[in-house]
């Protein structure tokens, strides 16, 4: 008997890629990721430490433990909301493009050039100033391992100046800059290791501090101490300092887009995607309740934390928790600056990969000429083939928005709240796209909402908002060159130039993304 089967001939077609030809694109990118390095990746962009972390002294200090960890709670509630959103966005439309592609298709032929324009500019934004905010967020903790190693600030430690803190965030964005620019090779191997980094780290910290630390806070003083920091921070209003004690856990739960970023790569992309998106909300969601219980149950003395006559200059709270806890037990700080580079790495694998998305983004946009001089960053490396004019032109903006380090104390705020409002703003547009568009329009994936989609949506759309609004805010009084946050002018700036930029001539040529497989009206490609 004769067997002339072809298996390869009549392999059934992957279903995300079937998705993905109904949409009108070609599969070009190799499709074997699975759930598992999905989920991983998405992990690691959601990174454990680098939200918290920096935020995590500033957030406490507005309304003591507890207002901190219940806001965790209820920002991951949510956030729940925003990912259940997206995920079911994510089902329909499994591209690699993601935010960009679904606001241009679920607002519809009228709308659709004008919501990816705006979703691409906030992206960029967003992501832009995330590389910012992990260049400074490297430099403090740096800042705090060169103090400790040197002795400590009561022993004749060095602490770096503003000039010195400055170069430490210059050198960061222009490493990272170079390693997009000559190593891509390198990065695709680093980011295998950053994603165990973050795992096994996390895991070391969180169980180890609190049981190293010789005194613990009380579950009582964890969970229901409100504690005002007036002096320090001038906020007297009790809902004001709850709101700015969320700005951490606002900041930390996002990124899990990046799951949507891989879907064209990843096996049942249209069932796979949203179940990444979902995971990595839930993961980080435990994961970082677990941190922030850690570094507060190991406190040692409230007050102390932001003394300036301390060990740490009183510049970095969770660098003194650290200390605390492994100079109480063994008399040297050689743990905690143990552990101080673990966190370190963390900021610096989260630099190198948001440097490298942030790079892919304004590629992209150079590409649909969305960026001015377009094409000089549209251009690829002949030999290398890395966007590299776009590589550089990110790390350019960033130092730019790091240079006022010099003169006020509240840069990390205003990065971090421009970072955050494009970013986060990203995810509106789609949201809310899809919560007004006729639902006949719609072509449900597996994940489908049904008639809870509208509400789901304005809770998510509501949430952002909200999100946006809060990262506008002053978080110190009075208000003076020193504590000001820049945030809402440089914002507005931006944002104004790009939407007159639209209004006056984008409008005319800009159609947001293009088809690369022509669609018969039968729907067969």
């Amino acid at each position: 008997m004769e067997h002339n089967l072809q298996p390869t001939q009549f392999q059934e077609m992957d279903s995300g890629e079937k998705r993905l030809n109904e949409l009108g694109y070609k599969q070009e990118l190799r499709r074997e990721m699975t759930l598992f390095k999905t989920l991983a990746i998405s992990f690691s962009t959601m990174t454990l430490f680098t939200g918290i972390t920096p935020l995590y002294g500033s957030s406490l200090q507005y309304a003591g433990p507890a207002s901190l960890v219940w806001g965790w709670v209820v920002v991951s509630f949510f956030t729940c909301f925003v990912g259940v959103a997206m995920a079911e966005i994510c089902s329909s439309f499994p591209t690699t493009g993601s935010l960009y592609f679904w606001a241009a298709h679920l607002a519809g032929p009228k709308w659709g050039p004008f919501s990816s324009w705006c979703c691409a500019w906030l992206e960029t934004i967003g992501l832009i100033a995330g590389i910012g905010t992990q260049a400074y967020a490297g430099s403090q903790t740096l800042q705090s391992i060169i103090l400790l190693s040197t002795g400590t600030n009561k022993d004749g430690g060095y602490f770096a100046p503003k000039w010195l803190f400055l170069c430490m965030y210059v050198s960061l964005t222009l490493i990272w800059a170079v390693l997009n620019t000559f190593a891509l090779e390198v990065i695709a191997f680093i980011d295998i290791i950053s994603i165990w980094w973050q795992v096994i780290g996390g895991l070391v910290i969180v169980i180890m501090l609190p049981l190293v630390a010789m005194t613990r806070k009380s579950a009582a003083y964890v969970f229901t101490s409100f504690e005002m920091g007036v002096d320090s921070t001038g906020v007297s209003s009790k809902p004001y300092a709850a709101i700015l004690s969320f700005l951490v856990s606002q900041y930390s739960l996002y990124g899990y887009d990046a799951a949507a970023h891989l879907t064209e790569e990843t096996k049942g992309a249209d069932k796979n995607g949203p179940i990444s998106i979902l995971s990595s909300i839930g993961i980080i969601a435990v994961f970082g309740w677990a941190y922030i219980l850690a570094l507060t149950f190991s406190i040692k003395d409230f007050s102390y934390l932001y003394d300036p006559s301390n060990e740490t200059a009183g510049a970095f709270v969770p660098a003194q928790i650290l200390y605390d806890a492994f100079h109480g037990r063994y008399h040297n700080s050689a743990g905690a600056i143990v552990l101080l580079f673990v966190i370190w790495g963390s900021f610096f694998f989260g630099g190198l990969s948001i440097t490298t998305s942030a790079a892919r983004v304004v590629y992209a946009l150079s590409r649909d000429k969305g960026i001015p001089y377009s094409s000089i960053w549209r251009q690829v490396h002949p030999k290398r083939k890395v966007p590299s004019n776009a590589v550089w032109l990110c790390a350019a903006i960033c130092i730019v928005m790091g240079l006022p380090i010099l003169k006020v104390n509240v840069v990390f705020t205003a990065i971090t709240s421009i970072c955050t409002i494009g970013w986060v703003g990203g995810y509106a547009v789609p949201i809310f796209a899809r919560m007004v568009m006729p639902e006949k329009n719609f072509k449900p994936g597996p994940f489908y909402l049904g008639r809870a989609r509208r509400p789901v949506c304005l809770v998510a759309f509501v949430w952002i908002c909200y999100t946006c609004s809060v990262f506008l805010l002053p978080t110190y009084y009075p208000i003076t060159w020193d504590t000001f946050n820049y945030a809402p002018v440089a914002l507005g700036v931006g944002l104004s130039l790009v939407m007159v930029w639209w209004w006056v001539d984008a409008r005319k040529w800009f159609k947001g993304p293009v088809r690369n497989i022509e669609i018969s009206v039968n729907g067969k490609v």
